[in-house]
């Protein structure tokens, strides 16, 4: 899959490429990506990484616009924010699979979940990311 297609972009591609963006980004700050998409019936975790003997767990949440200016103003008015769809029904939901993950795996060590924004303007090849790591689940 190409990295900025030409033509507009479904939903599925367009998380697909925002899980790509932030394993990238990730790789970029130092951290080894265990697994993409790890799924499970009750879930899916987008990119689970590891830096320094701690597991991250990051859910990747990714918004398309047409031109940087329709990025730019979303930002300015701080509309659609992709941050704002990891809710608590969504991150209890997300609970269940890191927990499988921690027992297939038999971790016993340090772990996080961090929330990846990425916004993308396609046919600009242009991308933004914002990380908020160490979300609580309360």
């Amino acid at each position: 899959m190409e990295l900025f297609p030409t033509k507009r972009l479904k939903t599925k591609e367009v998380g697909n490429l925002g899980e790509q963006i932030a394993a990238k980004y990730y790789k970029d700050h130092g951290f080894r990506v265990l697994e993409m998409n790890y799924l499970r019936k009750w879930g899916e975790i987008d990119v689970i990484a590891e830096k320094s003997g701690k597991v991250y767990f990051i859910e990747v949440k990714t918004v398309s616009y047409e031109t940087k200016y329709d990025l730019d103003q979303a930002v300015a008015d701080k509309i659609w924010r992709p941050e704002e769809r990891v809710d608590d029904f969504k991150l209890k939901k997300l609970s269940r699979v890191i927990d499988t993950w921690l027992k297939d795996k038999n971790w016993t060590g340090e772990w996080q979940i961090d929330v990846a924004a990425v916004r993308i303007v396609p046919h600009e090849t242009f991308a933004t990311i914002k990380i908020i790591p160490n979300v609580v689940l309360e």
